[in-house]
């Protein structure tokens, strides 16, 4: 603190002296320079008195006046002259007085006229160059370059504010990463992340490396130098490292990868070598570039900017830093990014970031985890499910469950309740996914007769057919963008059949089939239906294979630098066949979905007309009208229970 204030201090005194030397030759040359202004009437008065010497016109515009010595002297001694004011006079040889002369041709015929009227000598004189005394120059434009000197200052201590003790232009390629060492409190733990069992056991080892190095390196072995977390948004890639900042009783210094980008060359490459130079003088020490694809994209990739770019220096010293002639093995780099795929070969290369440690979306037995850490703070009623919540919630990231959670305690607060309870966290993850409810949206009654078969053609499809996902609750209540919508339970697999994709398809066209079958026309509230279908049947014939004209081809780019990114990969015959076997799938399903509704029409208007009445109905009634599901699934009787909205169809 007290060096800071020190820092200060100075440039106080600074900009002080700054100030005080501008002021002195403005009042040096104000009072010093001894010219003085006077106007025609003035001028022409002492010349009748034949005072005058000379007149030099200045750009026809201003005139000096030189005064006679024996007038000179003759002033100096009368304090109370008329037109000197009482202001001792310099001597001859600079000029005393000046004044501006107006219509310089009218100012020359008087000037003659009373040089003829009373016999004078005195001459006249034209000069095109201004002159200028160095305390004239900054009377007139000191104020305004002192303005501009503590404009540039202010400016410069701004840029260079993360730079170093007093922001300082000189400190601007320092490092800006905060530094985490034994005497900062950070309580983010390994137990505090959960969930992340398989991640969270490799950066464990991280850390062991730094406390323990001789136990790995006693048979032969290095340290690895880097670790690459690389993940979806929301799975914990940031809590793990502030975890690893909280375990490593070493100094941890954190960044983003935005920190070294400037508006000025070379300042992205300094701060690389000046956070380096840090690391290593308190080495061992772990360093952590949050959001690493800001400065570690692939070189070469745009045709527009050079091999000078500024994000490629940045990258370019980095990759030394981290591998190069010098290094130091008691720096260990983690970063973090969510599109791997753009990074540059060199920097993922082994040597560099040796591990990739994937992060990906929670199973199930990992969501219950994470709801437990984030249940712990919450005021929960008995009756909370936790294994309930982790089924309903497939695909949601640890991001994503702690909205739920906070969601919840909001929605309970609103309520006015004590406690949280089941039907808060239903409620908010209902919020979440589907939007907020509006149930005073105005809907003409033949829309809404619309929406509910349309509803009811997806309930019915998925219901019938043994691949689609299990119907949780549908919904003719407007939400969000929807209208409508129905809620469905997918099962988790990590593989997908071509019969399983054939009836997502199928239960996906329901809703506009049922239009079809019952009004004999459809509407525009399949929108979000007919692009999910288009996109899964794309996928089908063009990404994995599953098409028997195409056949075991695939036109996949995982990298996303693919040499055809503004031409497909496949000649025009080909483009021909893909786009007939994509309208061939979607019609087929489409017709097997009428003909199921065709089929069960008498059910299919019993639960149009059911959803109608109550405007939400669930598994269970479904059950009533059309019996047990004909397949097996893994979710047994939680058809029955009130469940919350997990993957939607809009109307």
């Amino acid at each position: 603190m007290d060096k800071k204030l020190k820092n200060k201090n100075n440039f106080f005194w600074v900009y002080t002296f700054i100030l005080l030397v501008f002021l002195g030759i403005f009042f040096f040359q104000s009072s010093f320079s001894g010219v003085k202004r006077i106007n025609q009437e003035v001028f022409f008065e002492m010349l009748s008195k034949g005072e005058v010497q000379k007149v030099l016109i200045r750009h026809r515009e201003s005139a000096s006046v030189w005064v006679k010595k024996e007038f000179l002297k003759k002033s100096t001694e009368e304090n109370n002259n008329s037109y000197l004011s009482g202001k001792n006079l310099p001597l001859a040889n600079v000029a005393q007085y000046e004044f501006e002369i107006g219509d310089l041709q009218l100012f020359q015929q008087k000037f003659q006229e009373h040089k003829q009227l009373y016999q004078l000598d005195a001459v006249i004189d034209f000069k095109n160059e201004q002159e200028y005394s160095i305390g004239k120059f900054f009377a007139e434009y000191g104020l305004f370059f002192l303005l501009l000197i503590v404009f540039w200052v202010f400016i410069f201590r701004r840029i260079g504010a993360g730079g170093g003790p007093g922001g300082q232009i000189f400190n601007i390629g320092k490092s800006r990463a905060k530094l985490f060492d034994e005497n900062d409190n950070v309580k983010t733990t390994f137990q505090d992340v959960a969930g992340l069992e398989g991640a969270k056991e490799e950066v464990q080892e991280i850390v062991e490396f730094l406390r323990s190095p001789d136990k790995y390196t006693k048979l032969g072995g290095k340290i690895p130098k880097g670790a690459l977390l690389v993940g979806p948004p929301g799975t914990g890639k940031t809590l793990l490292a502030r975890a690893v900042a909280g375990e490593a009783k070493v100094p941890f210094f954190s960044l983003s990868g935005s920190d070294f980008v400037e508006m000025f060359v070379g300042v992205g490459a300094s701060r690389v070598r000046d956070l380096f130079k840090q690391a290593k003088d308190k080495s061992p020490s772990i360093i952590f570039i949050d959001e690493i694809d800001a400065i570690g994209r692939a070189r070469g990739k745009n045709n527009i900017t050079g091999a000078n770019d500024e994000r490629e220096n940045t990258l370019n010293q980095l990759l030394t830093e981290m591998d190069g002639f010098g290094t130091n093995t008691n720096v260990i780099v983690m970063a973090a990014t969510n599109r791997s795929d753009i990074l540059d070969k060199a920097l993922l290369r082994p040597g560099r970031f040796d591990r990739t440690i994937f992060v990906d979306l929670p199973e199930l037995n990992e969501r219950k985890e994470i709801f437990r850490v984030h249940l712990q703070k919450l005021t929960l009623a008995k009756k909370v499910d936790i294994d309930f919540l982790a089924r309903q919630t497939p695909g949601f990231s640890g991001a994503d469950i702690a909205n739920v959670c906070n969601e919840s305690a909001l929605i309970a607060a609103r309520k006015d309740k004590t406690e949280i309870e089941h039907q808060d966290f239903l409620d908010a993850i209902d919020r979440i996914i589907g939007g907020l409810e509006k149930k005073n949206k105005i809907i003409k009654p033949n829309e809404k007769k619309r929406i509910a078969y349309h509803e009811a053609g997806h309930a019915t499809v998925s219901w019938l057919i043994e691949h689609a996902a299990p119907l949780i609750k549908v919904t003719i209540v407007p939400r969000g963008r929807s209208l409508g919508a129905a809620w469905y339970l997918p099962e988790e697999r990590q593989l997908t059949t071509f019969e399983q994709m054939l009836d997502e398809i199928c239960a996906l066209l329901g809703g506009r089939a049922a239009e079809q079958v019952i009004f004999g026309n459809v509407s525009t509230g399949a929108l979000n239906d007919l692009e999910r279908v288009t996109k899964q049947a794309q996928s089908m014939v063009a990404i994995f294979g599953l098409n028997k004209r195409i056949g075991n081809i695939s036109y996949y780019d995982s990298t996303g630098q693919s040499e055809y990114a503004f031409n497909k990969p496949y000649s025009e015959n080909t483009a021909r066949i893909i786009d007939e076997e994509i309208s061939k799938i979607i019609e087929e399903q489409y017709q097997r979905a009428c003909q199921l509704l065709r089929d069960n029409n008498i059910k299919l208007i019993e639960l149009a007309s059911k959803l109608l009445e109550k405007e939400v109905i669930f598994g269970e009634d479904l059950e009533k009208i059309f019996g047990k599901r004909a397949f097996a699934d893994e979710v047994g009787d939680i058809l029955k229970v009130l469940n919350p909205p997990l993957e939607k169809e809009h109307s």
